[in-house]
């Protein structure tokens, strides 16, 4: 079997509309789930430091089985098994200007619940390294909890939490393929789909194998720079400036 040069460069060139619409399903389908993810994520980092044993218990449980069950496992239990029990069953909705097909909405709802437990260990991890005494000192100033946590503890987690989060994301845009197996039709599926029609497996899988790595590439500039922007205000170490901490800053205290 010899390589179709002209084949290869003429989808990766130019990609068919299945293409483009696996491309752009993986996209929104990585941005949505990560950015639920993360959300849900959050709360789940806040029950595991929480003072209530019954929230700690129930986040580490969760934590404990997405983290220790394979991610194709649980897409295809939330999909299949749970409509077979009767329980759940994901019908397609039409949100008016597209339908949102039942399958996508399982990998979305399977992609983030996976996500949370994750992103809900690193949020733990970036909050348990700010120095107790910016939360002691904030207390004394009368601040409530939950503007504590938004003023204070997060901006500064957020330099621990960025680099795991991007690398996390860039797992999202590779994961989105095992939705293959519930029929979405992402990239990896499209691929198939084509290779189906002209049996030119060697050249589609190498152009789709491309288009990933085009992808993750371009979101490791887009990673960079983004925890630049967040280590900047903090990473200046050679100003002769003394440093403001988040507290001063906030109250015109001085340092």
């Amino acid at each position: 079997m010899s390589f179709n040069w002209t084949f290869f460069f003429h989808y990766l060139l130019e990609p068919s509309s299945i293409y483009l619409h696996g491309l752009w399903l993986t996209l929104s389908i990585s941005v949505v789930a990560q950015i639920v993810g993360t959300t849900l994520g959050l709360f789940v980092a806040l029950g595991r430091l929480s003072k209530l044993r019954i929230l700690q218990a129930l986040a580490a449980l969760y934590v404990w089985v997405m983290r220790g069950t394979p991610l194709l496992v649980q897409i295809v239990f939330i999909y299949t098994a749970l409509a077979a029990a009767g329980i759940l069953r994901f019908h397609d909705i039409d949100l008016g200007i597209m339908i949102l097909p039942g399958n996508v909405q399982a990998g979305l709802v399977a992609l983030s619940l996976n996500e949370a437990a994750y992103m809900g260990e690193i949020i733990r991890a970036g909050i348990n390294s700010i120095d107790r005494g910016q939360t002691e000192a904030a207390k004394s100033l009368g601040m409530t909890p939950a503007k504590l946590m938004w003023r204070i503890i997060l901006p500064q987690a957020a330099r621990v939490i960025i680099p795991p989060l991007g690398n996390n994301f860039n797992g999202m845009l590779k994961s989105t393929t095992l939705l293959s197996v519930i029929g979405v039709p992402e990239l990896l599926l499209a691929t198939q789909m084509v290779t189906s029609a002209t049996f030119r497996v060697f050249e589609l899988y190498s152009v789709v194998a491309l288009y990933y790595l085009s992808l993750t590439t371009l979101w490791g500039f887009v990673q960079h720079y983004i925890e630049a922007r967040f280590s900047a205000p903090f990473a200046d170490t050679r100003s002769t400036r003394p440093r403001r901490n988040v507290l001063a800053s906030l109250f015109g205290a001085s340092p």
